[in-house]
């Protein structure tokens, strides 16, 4: 008899299909003119979920390099959204942080998307379905912890 079970690769190609659209659509629903482009709301984010930070371990979150990273955190800290402090222990390098104005900013963008997208499953969604959806996310949550886990057991950042 065949298996009715859906295939793990078929369930991973939908799901990363799911969040990237999710994903480009609460990115462009805040996106304005004057506000930060998606390469700097991504490190005001890192800054805000891992704290203050090098800039040497935010390119390794964001996956870059270092230099990739220079130009951007010069504006960001011009636009008054980070700060840079000396290093506790070592004077090459700067510790950055949120500012409060850019904590501030930040909360107003994030509170603007959750919001848009409690109206979207408001409007969309019955109780049963946002039930699912909370469920859903559980899962969701797992994956995320079982891939931020490498190959020798070791968390990634």
């Amino acid at each position: 008899m065949a298996s009715t079970s859906p295939d793990p690769a078929q369930c991973a190609t939908r799901l990363r299909n799911s969040v990237a659209l999710l994903s480009r659509q609460l990115r462009s629903g805040s996106a304005t003119p004057d506000g930060p482009s998606v390469a700097k709301l991504s490190v005001l984010g890192q800054l805000h979920r891992h704290g203050p930070s090098t800039s040497t371990a935010l390119a390794a979150l964001e996956r870059v390099k270092p230099q990739s990273l220079t130009r951007l955190l010069a504006e960001l800290e011009a636009e008054d959204w980070i700060a840079r402090a000396p290093h506790a222990s070592d004077g090459r390098q700067s510790v950055l942080s949120l500012t409060p104005e850019g904590t501030k900013r930040l909360r107003a963008i994030m509170r603007s998307r959750e919001s848009a997208l409690a109206e979207a499953i408001g409007a969309t969604l019955d109780a049963q379905q946002r039930a699912v959806l909370l469920q859903a996310c559980e899962l969701i949550d797992g994956l995320g912890a079982a891939l931020a886990v490498d190959a020798a057991g070791v968390t990634k950042p």
